[in-house]
């Protein structure tokens, strides 16, 4: 079992260290940290203002609440108000808001605020990396998958007609605040999706993790905050550990990618219009990881379906028959090509021996892949 409390209050803020020798920082989780935020954030403002970014949706549960936090810690604020989804992660949302950004006299001691989910989190640390050369910025996730996620280890970037985050660079935030509370108002396809990332943690190399989820998996997704608040720290923990050991994905933090490899397949054909979340697309995916991986000889195929039937048991599809479309085989390993894991014209997937057993392997062949595919796809 992790070491990561189960046990203490929601209310309670939790701390996770991301030890980067002078880049690290810490990941806070707990409740009611947006309404708190500018008591954590003044101590780290080389001035005393701060421009926040967020979308139109996330704007209107916590814009105002952030706002007023940040005021009564004398911290002067603006804000941009993007448009939600993951079509807002691309070239010309970037330029919009570096010129919005300029636009507002930014200077190198401000501190960007990225309010919302991956899409907000990965643009705007984008954005903060490249405008006068670099600008601080902190993470407020409001959604589950960025709180365990997308927030932590700076990746930031964009999509383009290629594929997914093709354009962007490795930026950390000076702070990470995970607000549980604010998992209330996520519709429950957003939690879901956000779940699987979780799940993730566990299939790596956390099989008692991976057990505790299947007991307390559906109070999680139902609003258990004691179980989303130990979720959500294990995870950042998990995350926090491997970015430390591995910041730029040389070695072992390609292993946060399991699932990834197929899901960005899906997500690239599906068009990024919202029909797949990216979330979703990872469940499939590490479905496809598991069932590849036992197909080589790899893992048990009982482990596969065990991961296949926890992810169906709180709503999650586990196959690409589930998106209701159809799919070509050949054009999924063609995006497949396209991914940045991609070295002298192989792809190193996420494979497991087991639940909790993942490792990275260049040894598949394409045609495996394809295999695998057309059999899902006529399932």
């Amino acid at each position: 079992m992790s070491s990561v409390s189960s046990s203490a209050p929601v209310s309670e803020i939790g701390r996770v260290a991301v030890d980067l020798g002078p880049r690290s920082y810490d990941i806070l989780v707990g409740g009611g940290l947006i309404a708190r935020a500018g008591g954590l954030i003044a101590p780290r403002l080389k001035d005393r203002r701060a421009l926040i970014v967020t979308d139109a949706t996330v704007a209107r549960f916590y814009l105002d609440e952030l706002a007023r936090s940040l005021e009564a810690a004398g911290i002067r604020q603006e804000s941009i108000v993007l448009p939600p989804g993951e079509a807002t992660k691309d070239f010309r949302h970037l330029e919009d808001l570096a010129n919005r950004l300029l636009q507002a006299r930014i200077e190198r001691g401000s501190m960007i605020l990225a309010l919302g989910g991956g899409v907000i989190g990965d643009l705007t640390g984008f954005a903060a990396s490249i405008v006068l050369r670099g600008i601080d910025f902190i993470q407020i996730p409001t959604t589950l998958l960025a709180q365990v996620d997308s927030s932590v280890g700076g990746k930031t970037g964009i999509n383009t007609a290629q594929g997914k985050n093709l354009v962007g660079s490795f930026y950390q935030p000076r702070l990470v605040l995970a607000d549980i509370d604010a998992l209330d108002t996520l519709p429950r396809r957003e939690l879901l999706a956000g779940y699987a990332e979780v799940v993730k943690y566990g299939l790596i190399n956390d099989p008692a993790f991976f057990t505790w989820l299947e007991t307390h998996g559906a109070d999680l997704v139902d609003g258990d905050g004691a179980a989303r608040r130990h979720a959500v720290m294990t995870s950042c923990a998990a995350k926090a550990a491997v970015v430390a050991a591995d910041e730029r994905e040389a070695d072992q933090r390609a292993l946060l990618n399991l699932g990834h490899t197929f899901g960005h397949a899906l997500e690239a054909e599906c068009g990024y219009t919202g029909e797949l979340l990216h979330g979703e697309a990872v469940a499939i995916g590490m479905v496809m990881a598991f069932e590849l991986s036992a197909m080589l000889g790899l893992g048990p195929s009982e482990d596969a379906a065990r991961v296949a039937r926890h992810l169906a048991s709180v709503g999650l599809p586990t196959s690409p028959a589930a998106i209701g479309r159809g799919f070509d085989a050949s054009r999924l390993v063609h995006h497949m090509r396209q991914d940045k894991k991609v070295k002298d014209g192989r792809l190193t997937f996420v494979l497991a021996r087991g639940i909790g057993r993942a490792f990275l392997s260049r040894d598949v062949e394409m045609g495996q892949v394809e295999a695998l595919l057309e059999r899902s796809l006529a399932a």
